[in-house]
């Protein structure tokens, strides 16, 4: 299995101007689009903008609690990347569009329950992912990020993996670890799950960041290896701006009724249904050594 294709590669879009066109065309193909930028690309719009009340809806209340200017401007400019991106996508208005929030605090457009978003910010760059039909996960971290190997591979990694990262000298198996961490998070994003998964008992095919061309990541794997799905999830990992490692998650074979159908939920039930046969839900907090995500 190929995922590249099934997933549109992420588009950097400066400012409210956009260019847009290759979302609204990955939407039209396949059914999804993602977006990197920085919240200092935005900040002008963040600053700018006369109607930043009306697009920020309930956010509102949080900004304006928001205390530090550095803080508070880059809560906006998250919120009016991921509004200009799903206005872009659906063709609408950003303004017109309700944003809300799941327990847990994943975002979700209220009506709109046959479309899915994800947002993930580190450091300067933020990142959206919009899916029709079929949820979606999105993490992002920088390239230079240090992480405790030992740990990190005793606590994220299957057998299958750590024997793999055993076999690589330090820089290379960071970046091999790096890959990993992203596709998990982006993956346990896409399911509403979080660190709550434990991140030990479900893998990916080996592989070194900056050894693979870009989108180049196929399926779920089982503890010792073996596949663990029947292509149900695409999965890509991507560069963006040469400092951070972009990684999309996207589950695309729900039912596909009509597209913008108001009141109607995403239809990954049978998703859900795989992943509780497949990956025990590990319901304890995350332990302190476990880094956390720097998603929304």
């Amino acid at each position: 299995m190929t995922p590249g294709p099934r997933i549109t590669p992420p588009v950097h879009v400066a400012g409210p101007a956009g260019p847009w066109d290759e979302v609204r065309e990955g939407m039209h193909r396949r059914g999804n689009a993602v977006v990197f930028t920085t919240w200092g690309e935005w900040l002008s719009a963040v600053v700018t903008e006369p109607r930043l009340r009306l697009l920020l809806g309930r956010d509102w209340p949080r900004y304006r609690r928001t205390a530090d200017p550095q803080v508070r401007h880059r809560f906006v400019a998250a919120r009016l990347v991921l509004k200009h991106t799903a206005a872009a996508a659906l063709g609408t208005e950003a303004a017109e569009l309700d944003l809300a929030y799941k327990i847990g605090g994943r975002p979700h457009l209220r009506g709109l329950g046959q479309v899915d978003v994800g947002l993930s910010h580190t450091g300067e760059l933020i990142v959206v992912g919009i899916s029709r039909g079929g949820r979606i996960g999105v993490d992002a971290e920088p390239l230079s990020r240090t992480l405790t190997l030992d740990v990190m591979r005793r606590r994220m990694c299957t057998p299958a993996e750590r024997a793999f990262l055993s076999g690589l000298d330090g820089p290379r198996q960071t970046a091999a670890l790096l890959r990993l961490w992203t596709l998990k998070e982006a993956y346990t994003k896409a399911l509403g799950q979080g660190l709550r998964l434990a991140f030990d008992e479900f893998g990916f095919p080996p592989g070194v960041e900056g050894e693979l061309p870009d989108g180049h990541d196929s399926g779920l794997l089982a503890p010792d290896g073996g596949p663990a799905e029947r292509g149900a999830w695409a999965f890509g990992t991507y560069r963006a701006l040469e400092r951070y490692l972009v990684t999309v998650a996207r589950y695309d074979q729900a039912p596909r009724a009509t597209p913008w159908a108001a009141g109607q939920t995403v239809a990954d039930e049978r998703s859900m249904s795989l992943v509780a046969q497949l990956l025990p839900v590990e319901l304890s907090a995350p332990t302190a050594q476990q880094p956390r995500s720097a998603g929304a």
